[in-house]
């Protein structure tokens, strides 16, 4: 939701190209597009180190003061220096008030499944149709006591009020199995199990 804690000041740039982004960087700040609803693209900085806490938050609403005119924007894409994981530049979409965008919501499993087996996310995240300014941070889904074979499916979530699932409602997000590792520990004492019964049939039989 768009409050007090997003607003940035952002600044018009009509510099371009690696040298100037590099300059951009050097300043402690961030260069970003602003596109969406016919507009013209916008090119700003913006500052690094209050963007990067925002951008913790999957799905960040930024309220840009570009010279004294607001603007809300979404943030559509983070591009990072795979090495350094630095922000290199962001794509900003034009977003109003009451209107609906499709997103990516993160999934968040909570509880511990039925002992003996872990939760298995496949999907890392369920694409919602919500309020722009009313993004959830993350669905939960609660795995309490659930057995092996379990299975999770995009209808399966509850949604906050106002958001619709914009995926295949059969989808599968979670799985709840048994370890590889636990399961072949379990293969393995049968297989003694049943070799030290073999074992023991044979010393009787030869007994007898």
């Amino acid at each position: 939701m768009a409050d007090e804690s997003n607003k940035v000041v952002a600044e018009v740039r009509d510099s371009f190209g690696k040298g100037a982004a590099r300059k951009i960087r050097a300043a402690g700040k961030i260069p970003a597009v602003i596109y969406g609803h016919g507009t013209d693209p916008v090119h700003v900085t913006v500052p690094a180190h209050q963007v990067g806490l925002l951008l913790r938050k999957a799905n960040a609403v930024l309220d840009l003061d570009i010279d004294g005119t607001s603007q809300l924007t979404l943030v559509k894409d983070v591009q990072k220096d795979p090495v350094l994981q630095i922000i290199e530049h962001l794509d900003l979409i034009v977003i109003r008030r009451g209107e609906k965008v499709q997103v990516e919501v993160p999934v968040h499993v909570e509880g511990e499944p039925f002992s003996g087996t872990i939760a298995v996310l496949d999907i890392p995240t369920i694409k919602l149709e919500v309020e722009a300014t009313h993004i959830p941070e993350r669905i939960v889904i609660d795995v309490t006591d659930a057995e092996e074979g379990t299975q999770y499916h995009a209808k399966d979530f509850a949604l906050p009020s106002g958001a619709v699932l914009a995926e295949d409602e059969e989808l599968l997000i979670l799985n709840i199995v048994v370890p590889a590792a636990a399961r072949s520990d379990e293969e393995e004492a049968a297989e003694e199990a049943a070799a030290e019964e073999a074992a023991e049939t044979a010393a009787a039989e030869s007994a007898e």
